[in-house]
């Protein structure tokens, strides 16, 4: 792979610390959430949070760029990431994503065949996950 773009952070102090971004445009404290035996400090985020944004991020970018081949626009779908961690058969700790995919300008079916395609052929994010996370699509149309 030839790198188009570098993305660099740093964490310190794992999850119960800080992570920032080497140009410094992003950085926050992290907490574990109290629902992982954590404190859930408030004015925190979790890995999982960031994991979230981006994949949703990323995945809106696809999702567009597939819709524009096919000479549709999807510019305006909103696209939820849901992150779950739990406990791994075999030992450690798994993801689970919940991606919901929400565009009502284009046809149920239609969108169906977008966000596939988005995610087979081109989200990062997707070819990063598969066969390692359980990804799940939610997909409303019109």
């Amino acid at each position: 792979m030839k790198p188009l773009f570098t993305a660099t952070a740093t964490a310190t102090g794992g999850r119960n610390g800080y992570f920032k971004a080497s140009d410094g445009l992003v950085g926050t404290n992290l907490s574990v959430p109290k629902e992982m035996g954590g404190p859930g400090k408030p004015g925190t985020t979790t890995p999982e949070h960031l994991f979230a944004a981006g994949y949703a991020a990323c995945f809106g970018g696809a999702l567009d760029l597939v819709a524009k081949q096919h000479k549709l626009d999807a510019s305006t779908a909103k696209v939820t990431c849901a992150v779950s961690i739990g406990p791994r058969e075999g030992g450690g700790f798994g993801l689970a994503v919940r991606m919901s995919v929400a565009d009502r300008s284009l046809p149920q079916a239609k969108l169906a065949i977008l966000v596939r395609e988005a995610h087979e052929k081109i989200c990062p994010y997707s070819h990063a996950t598969r066969g390692n996370v359980d990804v799940k699509f939610d997909v409303i149309g019109a």
